[in-house]
């Protein structure tokens, strides 16, 4: 049985921007999340403020903290896959 790499591996030119883009879209969450622990240190009982449908401050918050990072994934996801085919689309201008 052979133990090989399932795909092939090049220098990813990309790799810069990605990690670029990537430390931004951590600073804005860990700044959400960082406001969300300050609120909880400093003001619990706010969090029991009832904001929508019933439902209090912290669960509100919880939830938007959980579909932000699924919203920034997304975006990155996108972002760097639309990177990458620029990269692609020299290469092959090149080639051909």
């Amino acid at each position: 049985m052979l133990h090989e790499p399932a795909a092939v591996h090049g220098i990813d030119k990309a790799a810069a921007y990605k990690q670029r883009l990537g430390l931004k879209m951590l600073a804005v969450y860990a700044t959400v999340y960082v406001l969300f622990v300050m609120v909880n240190v400093l003001w619990p009982r706010s969090m029991g403020w009832i904001v929508v449908a019933g439902l209090n401050l912290a669960i509100v918050w919880g939830l938007f903290l959980i579909v932000l990072a699924l919203v920034l994934a997304l975006i990155y996801n996108r972002a760097c896959t639309r990177h990458e085919k620029t990269f692609e689309r020299e290469e092959q201008a090149n080639d051909g």
